[in-house]
């Protein structure tokens, strides 16, 4: 029985009780009653190759729970995939998705008064969404990845998702046969699994690692492969060893744990949804952090992995290279990972890695050796100015000069900005505005994979900025700037922009400006009118209302700030 069901159960005189009656219909029996009850959270779904793995994962992880003495208790949550609703209404979800999720998990596990919970889950928001959940409930807990997919081919070259959308805009410019347009499509994705580059479920599964809260060289395992399923066996009886030594999340979530997720994000090329991302989780396990942590860590942190969106190889070249395990051993040789800190295992990391070389191995340029970089600074910028004082995010990876200075192009929504790209409206030396796509004004945030897609298959990619107070996938890159803040909706300057006003985006100097005097935006000001929210009913709506600005995660269940 569940030690936090038995103590109320006592507090209030009970010794025997229908509760018991209701278990065993679904399968307990006498000697189950003082077991560890544990929430098996599955993220399986058909609806997308990054969840349509995950029920053996599930199977391995409840025999696992039953064999060393706990009891499962198997619940599902939802999902929805950026990759499918990219581009339209449907997208709008993704991010709230991410709240729905923990809010979900949350709900299940302590409305049965679970011991533990071991939370399975692929697609990008299922990431974020369970570590804010177990850092929430704060009982010994643990994530298990559903696995990344691996590679497709064509004509001899490697395919991501990425690879699909960047074809649009080489298809739209004559850059690329029928044939080749429809063969990259149907092999881009052969098997089941998350996106395969450090896109952004990538990159949440290997800072997990850094946490502390998944096992090591568990981020980067292939959905197909056994070694998958055996991880999640593994992680099993790793979370019921926790559990018997009341080893909890916020044990493991600390300040200093975040900041080595965040350096194994820098160190290799990770999503700007990171920032979103560990924002979120920190506010969940009241964790002081702020986006002013990223910079400071990004300043000291080279990248030293070579992988797409703007690199060559994808996560499971990673894995073979060595994987986070071999990326953290390196860093922590180097002094920028704190080896003291606990992992679910009960050890720390430092004694985690206590097998494995402090070098990258010679026979591979996956995983670089530490005097020969791609960068030598972090690829994750916050930008600050009179167009976003509160900071966004710029992807620099990939641009051999981050800078540029060109005139606005002003839409009002991702798909106006979409038609003029595919119409070839948008020149080298533009930089697109797409506005209103914010927390708030989306809602939701949508990913612009769609437009920087478009402008790299259109040889723009390095030619023309794009801001935005939405989002970008993992899978993006090139001069693009997200999560302006404060929003459009909300009034932000990004808000005040006019077709033809100069705008200087600058990763050097950490600059992001509307060469617009301030008296210029207070009469522009005096004139803006707020729009009405989109959605009066419903799940979006409820989201409009709570969430908060990007600066301070999306969150929305965070009321005093």
């Amino acid at each position: 029985m569940s030690k936090n069901w038995r103590s109320k159960l006592i507090t209030a005189g009970v010794t025997r009780s229908p509760n018991r009656s209701m278990l065993r219909a679904v399968g307990f029996k006498d000697g189950d009653f003082d077991k560890p009850i544990v929430g098996v959270a599955n993220g399986h779904s058909n609806m997308n190759p990054c969840n349509a793995g995950i029920q053996p994962l599930i199977d391995q992880a409840m025999r696992a729970l039953e064999k060393v003495g706990a009891k499962p208790q198997v619940f599902g949550v939802p999902t929805v995939t950026d990759g499918i609703g990219m581009g339209t209404e449907g997208m709008k979800y993704s991010l709230v998705s991410r709240e729905v999720i923990a809010d979900a998990i949350e709900t299940a596990v302590n409305g049965q008064m679970m011991d533990g919970a071991l939370v399975v889950g692929g697609c990008d928001k299922n990431m974020p969404a369970g570590m804010m959940a177990l850092a929430r409930i704060n009982i010994p807990s643990i994530y298990v990845y559903g696995g990344t997919i691996k590679p497709g081919t064509w004509k001899g070259k490697d395919l991501t998702i990425a690879s699909v959308f960047e074809s649009v805009g080489q298809y739209s410019t004559g850059n690329l046969a029928e044939e080749d347009f429809q063969g990259i499509e149907k092999n881009a994705l052969p098997t089941f699994g998350s996106c395969g580059g450090m896109f952004t479920a990538n990159t949440m599964s290997t800072s997990f690692e850094a946490l502390g809260m998944s096992l090591l060289g568990s981020g980067t395992m292939a959905a197909p492969d056994q070694e998958k399923a055996d991880s999640s066996y593994t992680s099993a009886e790793i979370l019921y060893r926790a559990i018997k030594n009341d080893l909890r999340p916020r044990d493991i979530i600390t300040r200093k744990s975040i900041e080595n997720a965040i350096t194994v994000v820098m160190a290799t090329g990770g999503s700007t949804n990171a920032i979103l991302h560990y924002l979120a989780i920190a506010s969940a396990a009241e964790v002081e952090w702020t986006i002013d942590d990223f910079e400071r860590i990004r300043l000291k942190v080279p990248v030293i992995c070579d992988l797409k969106p703007s690199g060559k190889y994808v996560a499971t070249d990673l894995h073979q290279a060595g994987g986070i395990p071999q990326v953290i051993k390196t860093l922590l040789e180097n002094g920028l990972i704190h080896g003291d800190c606990v992992t679910i295992t009960g050890k720390t990391l430092e004694e985690e890695l206590i097998d494995i070389s402090p070098n990258p191995r010679e026979d591979q340029d996956v995983i670089r050796q530490w005097a020969n970089p791609m960068y030598e600074k972090g690829h994750l910028a916050i930008l600050k100015g009179n167009l976003s004082p509160e900071g966004c995010v710029a992807k620099i990876s990939g641009l051999k000069k981050p800078v540029i200075k060109g005139p606005a192009r002003v839409f009002d929504s991702e798909p106006e900005a979409m038609e003029a790209i595919i119409s070839k409206e948008i020149v080298a030396g533009d930089v697109v505005v797409i506005r209103y796509e914010g927390p708030k004004g989306g809602p939701g945030m949508q990913e612009m994979l769609s437009p920087t897609s478009a402008l790299i298959g259109q040889g723009l990619g390095a030619s023309v900025g794009l801001i935005t107070d939405g989002r970008f996938s993992g899978a993006s890159w090139g001069m693009v700037v997200g999560h302006v803040a404060p929003e459009a909706f909300v009034g932000g300057a990004i808000a005040l922009i006019e077709e033809g006003d100069l705008i200087t985006i600058d990763a050097h100097k950490l600059l992001i400006e509307l060469h617009v005097s301030s008296d210029q935006l207070d009469e522009r000001r005096s004139r803006w009118t707020p729009p009405v929210a989109k959605y009066q009913k419903g799940l979006l709506a409820k989201y409009t209302k709570l969430v908060s600005t990007a600066s301070k995660g999306a969150v929305t269940d965070s009321f005093g700030d």
